[in-house]
């Protein structure tokens, strides 16, 4: 129903810079939200920064102040822009985009994004 084109992945070196980029489309509620989660090998997948239509941004604490995340609501396109990049950013990155309709949720995801962050 939703389909994704996720971007701007790829390898630097700790301290480096990283935008990636995700364009959703298909029948998608004009109130929504749309962010981008990670899952490193071994471990969960953690919220990194979501934003809604009103321009609501909500970060983990570990990307706080290091990490960018807007939004163009008409083309539902979002960038995560990553500064000071650790290698525990290192991650598959999953866009993501969450809205309610009739007070039932639903959850769409991208195909994910390697970045990877090493010396």
């Amino acid at each position: 129903q939703v389909r994704f084109v996720e971007s701007g992945g790829g390898s630097t070196l700790p301290g480096g810079s990283l935008t990636i980029s995700c364009a959703a489309s298909g029948v998608i509620p004009t109130i929504n939200n749309m962010g981008w989660y990670r899952q490193a090998a071994g471990k969960e997948r953690e919220l990194v920064a979501t934003i809604n239509t009103i321009g609501t941004t909500k970060y983990a604490d570990s990307v706080k102040g290091r990490f960018t995340i807007s939004r163009d609501a008409a083309k539902h396109l979002v960038h995560l822009q990553m500064s000071n990049l650790k290698p525990d950013d290192t991650a598959l990155y999953y866009c993501n985009l969450y809205y309610e309709h009739d007070f039932r949720p639903y959850t769409y995801w991208g195909q994910g994004t390697q970045v990877t962050v090493s010396s």
